[in-house]
């Protein structure tokens, strides 16, 4: 196989509010776009070896595709199934995504080294060509998906990133192959990529996790909320607060407020504006406050 289809094999193993679903849209008709190119230079050079590559490529846009679908999904609002929403769908796109991109680098690190001990020779002008096309294009994606803030759009960037990668790599050696005859310089090109997406790989799917596992949101300084909390008129203590993410954007808080001596209806719409305004400036829209007299035994055992 040639430099040309060696990357093209690795690339393809390929997240306020933008439109995240038209941006994963995007990135799949991207990704199904290059396997068309693939598919039509394979027929038109009868190489096998790119027409391999375009059937991976087709593999890859079934999974963007996977993923457009579920970050459309997430947008549904709450029914009697889903009390919070649909909006952890995304996330479910997210590690599909990495998975396949994990399994996808593995895979590219294994062909690289072969390829060290038994380098092919390049087509040098033809790297090069598809090399502009390629970070054209999938460059263009990529700034779309920049813009998002999900999970899944980062997963599918990280995927479009390879992408770019790959053809920068691409770009590189082509150059350098026009003087020097330096085969090698391919597949070390394409294993330092490989590193560096699996790095990516490892933080995203930390992240996905994080969310899953109800992590405390990291824009989020919570002791220093409950301290600005505790310093309102009329607050006694607080005590089981309770802060998690829906899916990396929505926050979601509950906590119980002690006053130190019985409040009136005007007082606590006024407090509670208060808590919600300081639960504002640290990203948390959807707050849920009880309110207690000090004394009072809370009937919730904290977790």
């Amino acid at each position: 196989m040639s430099l040309v289809n060696l990357i093209m094999a690795h690339s393809h193993h390929h997240h306020h509010h933008t439109d995240s679903t038209g941006n994963i849209r995007l990135a799949f008709f991207v990704n199904l776009f290059f396997a068309a190119i693939e598919l039509v230079g394979g027929l038109y050079t009868n190489s096998v070896a790119i027409l391999s590559d375009a059937l991976h490529d087709f593999g890859d846009s079934i999974s963007l595709a996977i993923a457009w679908y579920l970050q459309k999904v997430s947008k549904k609002g709450r029914d009697k199934n889903y009390s919070y929403g649909y909006k952890r769908f995304s996330l479910l796109g997210a590690l599909f995504i990495s998975v396949i991109l994990l399994v996808g680098s593995i895979f590219v690190i294994r062909e690289c080294v072969e390829r060290i001990f038994n380098p092919q020779e390049p087509n040098a002008q033809g790297m090069f060509l598809l090399a502009i096309l390629g970070i054209a294009v999938n460059g263009f994606a990529v700034l779309r998906l920049k813009k998002g803030s999900s999970i899944n759009e980062r997963a599918v960037m990280l995927h479009m990133m390879e992408d770019v990668l790959g053809w920068i790599a691409v770009l590189v050696v082509s150059i350098v192959m026009m003087f020097v005859y330096l085969p090698i310089l391919d597949p070390l090109l394409s294993i330092g990529i490989s590193i560096w997406i699996l790095l990516n790989i490892y933080r995203n799917l930390k992240a996905t996790f994080h969310v899953l596992l109800q992590h405390v949101p990291e824009n989020v300084d919570l002791e220093t909320l409950e301290t600005r909390i505790r310093s309102l008129n009329q607050v006694a203590s607080i005590h089981d607060v309770h802060l998690w993410t829906l899916d990396g954007e929505e926050n979601v808080m509950t906590v119980h407020v002690v006053t130190a001596l019985p409040i009136t209806y005007e007082q606590q719409v006024n407090l509670k504006q208060a808590i919600r305004h300081l639960c504002d400036e640290q990203h948390i829209h959807h707050v849920t406050i009880e309110f207690e007299i000090f004394g009072e035994q809370c009937e919730l055992k904290e977790c």
